[in-house]
């Protein structure tokens, strides 16, 4: 099927619309490093600790996320020089199977990856501006009616949503500012952080009891804040423990992917993208690599959840899981909470800046196919698709209020990995379909990265369908439930004609 995706949208009076091609390599690289870089760093190396217990596999599963990671975002790079349109991933799934696959991601992608993700983001960013704005924390309730209680965090998520769309409707240009200014501030502030740990924070009792424990694997098991069992890991065990444990590290590394949504406004995406996605998640992976060294030089993996300090929780017991704030507070000591508030504060509004501006490309794409609301497949007076932005904030907003987007994105974790591996292994599926087609970009070490991509991919999926099942099932129906949606759309299009 050839490629139907237009990258103009049928503008009003007449007058021709198109995407404006304006970001480089430097915006396109502060898109994907500033898009996957959110609280999740600073956060959940906790869960990891409390389900493989000890450093080496901590570092460990960082690692294979991270090589994970980089084979894809390698992978995706001659997706991206072949399909240079708006809407990347979902352009890429149409093009590889058909349109049914194309839509089940953008569905699930509005529904829950793009908009409950930009709506945990910005939550995130209220708490933490609560720890230096009380006023606007969770605990002051602003609206309680007919059941429904609104806290002032919650508005304060919304009033960033908004905000950032509204900066990213008035046209490109001021959204990749906003990117590119809070990614290079979030990144040298962890950058810093990770040097101050190492530099002034370190911790030898720390450190020795890290060292002593090194490979000492244990899955510690917990109910309502108390351990209920300890389990020795190996072998099997072991194995199924790392994959259940990079549910965090991989969200945490995820929407590298974003950069593809906006390829018909990247100058030279051919070349650019698969430049951009390379640099980008080798920078992030690096980063999350050495705080988590930071982490270990400061604070001991192993804890107790009833102890009265920072180093007697450990990374296993860290407050809340916030470790990133635990190791502060050793380094800076009271004023520590307030600098890493700070810090998730710049990280979490970059970040969703990324995610708002990139998402609404994909609705955008679909919508040009008739398989989404007819006006988010426009561009507005700045070459934007602020309908779609729009659509995408105001469903953002409603995931906000109701609390659920937590819940959402631990379902969808599941659904997001198979989606990433009918990309990767799109690339056969093409090679096969259109092997003379304009290939500027190969996959890196076709086929044996894309195959072990496929093969680690899918042996996470194995672990989470058999050690957490409320990780996928209500995933997959979320999923499904886009086949009657898709069928529903394609029946309007027709009556259209």
């Amino acid at each position: 099927m050839p490629i139907s995706t237009s990258e103009m949208a049928t503008p009003p009076a007449g007058e021709q619309r198109e995407f404006k091609r304006e970001l480089r390599l430097l915006d396109s690289t502060m898109i994907v490093i500033g898009s996957m870089i959110g609280s999740g760093i600073f956060i959940v190396s906790a869960d990891i600790a409390r389900t493989v217990g000890s450093p080496g596999y901590l570092l460990l599963v960082w690692l294979i996320t991270g090589m994970i990671t980089i084979v894809g975002a390698l992978s995706y790079g001659e997706l991206a020089g072949m399909m240079p349109h708006a809407g990347g991933q979902y352009v890429y799934l149409r093009e590889a199977y058909n349109p049914l696959v194309g839509f089940l991601y953008g569905w699930t992608l509005f529904l829950v990856i793009q908009t409950g993700t930009i709506a945990a983001v910005a939550v995130a960013f209220a708490k933490f501006t609560a720890v230096l704005i009380p006023e606007v924390g969770s605990q002051v309730i602003i609206l309680n009616m007919a059941g429904l209680q609104v806290s002032a965090a919650q508005l304060l998520a919304i009033a960033s949503i908004v905000v950032l769309t509204f900066i990213n409707s008035r046209g490109l240009h001021g959204g990749k500012l906003v990117q590119d200014v809070f990614t290079v501030a979030k990144t040298a502030a962890l950058l810093a952080l990770i040097i101050l740990g190492v530099a002034v924070g370190r911790n030898p009792v720390a450190v020795g009891a890290n060292v002593s424990a090194f490979w000492d694997a244990a899955w510690t098991h917990v109910t309502s804040g108390a351990v209920l069992e300890i389990e020795p890991l190996t072998g099997i065990g072991l194995l199924a423990a790392i994959g259940v444990a990079m549910v965090g590290s991989l969200f945490s590394s995820d929407a590298w992917n974003n950069i593809t949504f906006t390829s018909a406004e990247v100058v030279n995406p051919k070349r650019t993208i698969p430049l951009a996605l390379f640099l980008g998640t080798s920078t992030v992976i690096l980063l999350y690599l050495l705080a988590n060294i930071s982490y270990l030089t400061v604070l001991p993996l192993q804890g107790s959840p009833v102890a009265g300090d920072d180093l007697g929780r450990g990374i296993q017991f860290a407050a809340d899981d916030r470790v990133g704030t635990a190791a502060a507070s050793v380094i800076f000591g009271p004023i520590g909470a307030l600098i890493m508030a700070a810090l998730i504060m710049v990280s979490t509004f970059g970040c969703n800046n990324g995610l708002i501006l990139s998402g609404a490309r994909v609705y955008y794409a679909m919508a040009k196919d008739g398989l989404f609301f007819r006006k988010t497949g426009t561009l507005n007076r700045f070459a934007v698709p602020g309908v779609a932005l729009a659509a995408q904030a105001l469903w953002a907003s409603v995931l906000c209020l109701s609390g659920t987007y937590s819940d959402l994105l631990d379902y969808v974790i599941f659904a997001v990995l198979v989606f990433y591996i009918l990309t990767v292994a799109g690339i056969f599926v093409l090679r096969w379909k259109k092997p003379d087609a304009e290939r500027p970009i190969r996959a890196f070490a076709y086929p044996v990265f894309p195959v072990l991509y496929i093969l680690a991919a899918t042996s996470i999926c194995i672990a989470l369908l058999a050690l957490k099942p409320t990780y996928t099932w209500p995933g997959l129906i979320i999923v499904f439930l886009g086949i009657p949606a898709y069928a529903l759309w394609r029946r309007g299009s027709r009556h259209a004609v």
